[in-house]
């Protein structure tokens, strides 16, 4: 066998070991903070709610190809959300904290679900009801899509509890960061509380638009970080 042959076989076994793949699972979070914000930059300001039946059609229908971009990318970012979740899932499981990985899973299965539900009023309203001129149906949906951010603030917070208190129960993050996860799961919850007509804490206003979902990446990034310095468990998990 030639020495070419022997290099090839050996770069191809790489990619058949669990250690690649649990590597490359654990590096879903990171993509995930990299595609929401490219669909969020590509997406742009949606409508408050409320608005006129020209803001809306000239959001949805002015900018219909603008949007559907943006769901694409929102659709990987999903994706690999659901992927960072089954990552930890199955570090907190390897470290004995079965319980707080099972809820990890629950929680980002339901925060995928809104998700979803979020890009397709997005996606439908930008393909075809902004342009049908029934604005009554346009503003609904709007407002219900604002309605939905608000929402993902409970499954969110379940998901930084879950992994937050997982990791600290299995002595994989330090007092500091713990005290850091706890407080995020705070600020994230207080997002579901932002039901007033206007300003920050409306459900269109900045707590809810802006402050709420950075904490969320930051946990993100922080939390992949730590599942890529640790070592791959001695069980395949992948």
């Amino acid at each position: 066998m030639s020495a070419s042959t022997i290099a090839k076989t050996s770069s191809a076994s790489v990619y058949t070991t669990s250690v690649f793949w649990e590597r490359l699972w654990r590096m879903s979070g990171i993509n995930f903070v990299v595609f929401f914000i490219i669909a969020y930059v590509i997406y742009g300001y949606q409508p408050q709610v409320g608005a006129s039946a020209d803001a809306l059609v000239a959001f949805y229908h002015g900018d219909r190809t603008r949007i559907l971009i943006a769901a694409v990318f929102s659709g990987v970012a999903v994706l690999n959300l659901l992927w960072f979740a089954a990552a930890l899932r199955t570090t907190l499981a390897d470290a004995g904290q079965d319980g707080w990985g099972a809820a990890a899973t629950a929680s980002s299965a339901a925060l995928g679900g809104l998700f979803l539900l979020l890009i397709t009023v997005g996606a439908a309203l930008a393909y075809s009801i902004a342009g049908s001129g029934n604005s009554t149906l346009t503003s609904g949906l709007n407002d219900l899509a604002w309605a939905c951010v608000v929402l993902t603030s409970f499954p969110r917070a379940m998901l930084i509890m879950a992994g937050t208190f997982g990791l600290w129960r299995a002595g994989q993050i330090s007092n500091t960061l713990f005290a850091a996860g706890v407080a995020a799961v705070v600020l994230v919850l207080l997002g579901g509380t932002t039901w007033l007509s206007g300003g920050v804490w409306a459900a269109d206003g900045a707590y809810s638009r802006f402050v709420s979902p950075v904490i969320g990446l930051v946990w993100v990034l922080v939390v992949s970080r730590v599942l890529l310095t640790r070592s791959p468990a001695t069980r395949a998990g992948w």
